[in-house]
């Protein structure tokens, strides 16, 4: 079976280093034409950048999701230059937060109307411009583990993506009328393997591993105050373990995973989630895997980045 997205056309949003990087260089790969969407005119350069050195071709999209007028204008552009829109993946979102003890009203507010208003307008816009041309495409929202489970320190976050799952079904209701396919993707804490992103982080004297959270701090996985009778939140220790195959996978395989659910071998799926995260959300609380020297672990990774970056 060889996948291809020759023809179609991608918007992703929220087009960042980590995942929306790595699903619009996937779509690229295999040859989509993909408009970056950003509110960060920097990630938006380096993802477009990422994908024509590899080969693709991609444009700008700049906006902020919430803005309605905004989103109408980028998607227009994007119909503009190159006519249709086959595949969105809405993946714009605002990562980490605090508990509830501890989350303010502003920021909780703030990051339920990325992901809820940003999905949903450009579910509306780019829907309907599938609608109108009679292109049967699909639509990806970017859910997270956090939206089925339950995770200490991120409050919003869980809330919101928890409404992602929702709004998937309900949408894949509406616009099955069209030929217009709309599921959900749930990653679990991905490794980053984007080589820019790799580099930055150990130029910055991080490990490669753990989620990137951009401009608040506190409450991710322990305590957010001097009080004495402040309890950790979770454990903080190394999460690899803990997953059945031993890890939880790359935006690489994000990436894969997404663009054949776009592709017209998916042709009849609509409404589901699709989970890539080596066994780490179908494992019982009480099932402790293997030790990480006795796992076989998956195959080795396609990758789609045939960046070198020297040392």
């Amino acid at each position: 079976m060889e996948i291809s997205l020759d023809g179609k056309v991608a918007l992703v949003t929220g087009c960042g280093p980590n995942i929306g990087s790595g699903i619009a260089l996937a779509l690229a790969r295999y040859g989509a034409k993909v408009a970056c969407n950003d509110v960060d005119e920097a990630a938006i350069k380096a993802c477009i950048a990422r994908i024509e050195r590899n080969g693709g071709e991609a444009v700008a999209a700049p906006g902020d999701v919430t803005d309605e007028a905004v989103v109408q204008g980028y998607v227009d552009d994007v119909l503009a230059r190159w006519g249709h829109i086959d595949i969105l993946v809405n993946n714009a979102a605002l990562l980490g937060g605090r508990g509830v003890l501890d989350e303010s009203a502003a920021d909780f507010e703030r990051a339920v109307r990325v992901s809820s208003l940003g999905y949903f307008l450009n579910t509306k816009h780019v829907g309907r411009a599938m609608a109108e041309r009679g292109i049967r495409g699909s639509i990806v929202c970017v859910s997270s583990s956090n939206g089925w489970s339950g995770t200490a320190g991120v409050i919003a976050y869980a809330f919101h993506k928890g409404g992602v799952n929702n709004f998937v079904r309900a949408a894949a209701m509406d616009l099955a009328p069209y030929g217009i396919r709309v599921n959900s993707f749930t990653p679990t804490a991905p490794n980053p393997d984007n080589p820019e992103l790799l580099a930055e982080r150990a130029r910055q004297g991080l490990g490669p591993g753990g989620v990137l959270v951009h401009g608040r701090g506190g409450g991710l996985g322990g305590p957010t105050g001097d009080e004495p009778w402040r309890r950790p939140s979770r454990w903080s220790g190394q999460r690899s373990p803990m997953v059945p195959m031993g890890t939880t996978g790359t935006p690489t395989d994000i990436g894969h995973a997404v663009a054949w659910l776009c592709s017209d071998y998916a042709r009849l799926i609509t409404g589901i989630d699709l989970v890539v995260d080596g066994g780490a959300r179908a494992k019982n609380f009480a099932y402790a895997p293997a030790s990480p020297e006795d796992l076989a672990g998956p195959l080795p990774v396609i990758s789609l980045d045939d960046t070198e970056l020297s040392g």
